[in-house]
């Protein structure tokens, strides 16, 4: 789960399409938990009841300001469409798998590629991991947060921690990323504390924050391990792996053009 290193969007900053976003109000907020206290019980039977919330976190695809490491070979409105793509791809999955809420967690303003049935709230100010940890905190039950850097991203590969007793004995799923971050955490108590302070965008990001979640008695599963989309050679080989997609299709068309 990587973002180009950009200037966060300002406070005024719309992710609402001009609507008010479905905030959760500040005392439903999960604050940080001592870490010898993992898990309350009645938190841990929540999570069992499988009211799942899905987060996508992600920035608008907007030139310039998004897949910028994609830049060159493509050029800055190039890479925003794949970015869209990928985007789509990632929240076309979200709706086609069960879940209580499906909830973006947008820097910038959305878009007309925004489909039905997904909620929109603004991303906070901060580091990448201020901000996981305030798309978290905007939970008041079990939730997976993924990226939109996996335009790859399957209902199977998350069916593991969407299973009627994926919670059973887990209070955490972790999807590391290839490049040494990850693309999925699940957390059956969102606890921001958790992520708070974990270094982002480096190659040791996935085990640092895994090893947080192990040090405050969390009961961690994995998914499998997939490849961000990151570069132009990342680009390909996930297109490659995922020809059915809409990311795909687009880097496609890009050749097609004869641009590459």
């Amino acid at each position: 789960m990587t973002h180009d290193r950009a200037t966060p969007a300002p406070d005024n900053a719309s992710g609402t399409n001009n609507a008010p976003g479905p905030t959760t109000p500040p005392s439903h907020r999960a604050g940080p938990r001592s870490h010898d206290d993992p898990a309350p019980a009645g938190r841990r039977a929540g999570a069992r009841d499988g009211h799942l919330t899905l987060l996508v976190i992600a920035k608008a695809p907007v030139p310039g300001r998004v897949k910028t490491r994609l830049t060159p070979p493509y050029s800055p409105e190039e890479a925003a469409r794949l970015a869209e793509a990928a985007l789509v791809d990632t929240l076309n999955v979200v709706l086609a798998v069960p879940a209580r809420r499906r909830v973006l967690v947008l820097d910038g303003a959305a878009g007309p590629w925004l489909p039905d049935g997904v909620e929109v709230v603004r991303q906070c100010a901060g580091g990448l991991d201020e901000r996981l940890a305030g798309a978290f905190g905007g939970c008041d039950g079990p939730a997976l947060l993924v990226g939109m850097d996996t335009p790859q991203l399957s209902p199977a590969l998350l069916a593991p921690a969407l299973a009627a007793d994926a919670w059973r004995t887990a209070d955490a799923w972790f999807g590391p990323a290839a490049d040494g971050g990850f693309w999925a955490l699940g957390l059956a108590a969102p606890d921001p504390g958790l992520l708070r302070g974990v270094p982002m965008s480096t190659p040791t990001t996935g085990a640092v924050q895994r090893a947080r979640l192990t040090a405050a008695g969390l009961r961690v599963r994995d998914l499998p391990v997939l490849r961000d989309v990151d570069s132009a050679a990342d680009a390909a080989a996930v297109a490659a792996e995922a020809t059915h997609t809409r990311f795909a299709a687009e880097l496609a068309r890009l050749a097609r053009a004869g641009r590459r």
